[in-house]
This record gives C-alpha cells, structure tokens and sequence, in this order.
C-alpha cells in the first residue's frame, strides 16, 4: 500500500465530505479513493469514516489519525519540492570564450537530457581559475599542460593566405635584410596567454632569429582575428577557430602546442557529470573532438 496517496485521498475525502468530491479535488477516480481508504482501514484495523448515513463523516478513530495523515501529505509534498528543486540546481560552469555559443547550446540541451541544469560562464582562462577558487561556479574548463589534460586541442598558425607548405616553420617568418619585406607577427589570443603555450612559443620565435615583436599578445581574439584577416600577420588558434574566421590553417613545425584542459569541481559528483557523461559533448565545444571515451585524451581538432 502507499500509504502516502492513501493518506492524500483521506485528507481529501475528509474536507470535503463527500467520496466524489475529494476525488474529484486529488485527481482520481471515486473508486481508487474509496479503495486507499479502506486499504488504509485495513492497514490500522479501524474505520475513518461513518457510513452508515448519506453524508460522509469522520469516525472518532478518523478524526483521532486525520492531524497525523496531513502532516504527512504536507511533508511528502515538501520532499517533492525539495527533489524539484536539488534536480534543477544549476551547475554554474566557467568555460573558455572562444567556445562557439551554438556549440555551448548543444553542450546544455544535452546536460538537460541528463537530468543536469548547466549554466555556462565564459571566460578567460585565468577568470576562470578565480571563478573556481571564490566559489562563484560548481565548475571550471580551466587550462593545464597538454601532459595532464582530459581534453587537447592541437594549435597552429591561421592566415588570410594558403600557406606553401603542409607545416610552418618559424624560422621561414624572418624579415629579409632589407625593410621591403613586412615582418609577419604571431598573435597570441588571451586564451592561449598561459606558460605552458605562451613560453615555449616566444622561446622558439628567439631560436629561430624572430624579432621580440613578431610574437605578441593580442587583446582580445577578435582583434588578432581583425588582423590576420587584414594584414600579412598569423593568429595562433585551433583548426576550428581558424574555419569559424574563414582563415586558412597550418600546424606549426615546432614547437608543436596543443591547449590542454580539464575540470575544476568542489563537488565529485560535478566533476564526473562533465569528466564521463558530457565528455564528448565539452571536446565538441573546446574544438577537441575525436575520441568520445570518456577520460580518454583527444589527439585530433574537428570543426
């Protein structure tokens, strides 16, 4: 017996003293309440109500168990609203800016069909390390080294131009000893403004006899994107990235880069909703699609 929807058609049946009316008002037919009720009379061995006489009434025992039977109809009806509520709980999830918004859409509609509310907060990669550490999101899609990444998105060079090669090679990127010939700059977006991409970029442009400027960070991505499509300059970015921008797209020779990320959570069960069941759905947004296993490590960049 559930005692829970006995105690409902009682409560019903009770304030309006009739069998059809209380049924009416719990949205069940006369027959399944009059059938709860006397499953409910069985259950404590009394009668609930007197019907003996046309009108409904509470029998001593009744009217004893009815205080008892709306508290738990009230409390079954709280704990409803508060599973309502701990399902619909927003996972608040900072994630990079240069995610696609309709890339961020399909990445919601299909927590939903989880069951998991998901907010999603761009941002850039250090705000969203202090998003995470302040406590203003569940989760972050925060940057890490390749080496320890649950996502990797390989980076190259993006141009207005074909490039004549299959890869680049930076020391190709020197200007000439005269000054007809432009110096080409590679353009850090803010999200690739991190050591572990950073670093090992401007050490190679030394290497290979670059000038300090033709690697430099750029303010925002639109603004390295503006001038790669309006100048001889190259942007640093993702496959992808480079398709949304109509720019053609190289791999660098060396230093091979790929961004690396993985999650930040301060709870378990966030970081297993986006590390397993919305793996694939977040390499789709970062640009890493290529494995949906999840925990596995992407190695290829679609668009």
């Amino acid at each position: 017996m559930d005692i829970v929807a006995a105690c409902r058609a009682f409560v019903a049946v009770s304030g309006h003293g009739s069998f059809t009316s209380g049924a009416a008002a719990s949205r069940i037919p006369q027959s399944v309440a009059s059938r709860r009720i006397a499953a409910l009379e069985e259950h404590f061995g009394a009668k609930l109500f007197d019907r003996a006489s046309r009108a409904v009434r509470l029998t001593p025992f009744g009217q004893d168990m009815l205080p008892t039977a709306r508290r738990l109809v009230d409390l079954a009806d709280a704990m409803a609203d508060d599973a309502e509520r701990a399902r619909l709980r927003p996972l608040r999830v900072a994630v990079p800016e240069t995610c696609p918004p309709h890339r961020l859409a399909a990445l919601v509609v299909a927590a939903r069909r989880q069951r998991v509310h998901v907010e999603v907060r761009p941002a850039g990669p250090r705000e969203r390390e202090r998003l995470c550490q302040t406590l203003e999101v569940g989760a972050g899609i925060v940057a890490v080294p390749e080496a320890v990444a649950a996502w990797r998105v390989p980076l190259g060079l993006a141009a207005r131009t074909p490039f004549p090669a299959p890869t680049v090679f930076l020391d190709t990127l020197r200007s000439g000893r005269g000054r007809a010939q432009a110096r080409r700059r590679i353009l850090i977006q803010p999200e690739d403004d991190v050591p572990h991409l950073r670093d090992p970029l401007t050490r190679a442009g030394q290497s290979a006899g670059l000038a300090p400027a033709q690697v430099s960070i750029a303010p925002s991505l639109v603004d390295a994107a503006a001038a790669a499509l309006d100048s001889p300059d190259l942007l640093l970015c993702s496959r992808q990235q480079a398709e949304d921008f109509n720019l053609q797209w190289c791999p660098l020779a060396g230093p091979q880069l790929q961004r690396g990320y993985d999650v930040a959570a301060g709870v378990r069960e966030d970081l297993a909703h986006l590390r397993t069941v919305l793996y694939a759905d977040v390499a789709r947004c970062l640009g890493a699609t290529g494995d949906d296993e999840p925990g596995a490590r992407s190695t290829g960049d679609a668009g």
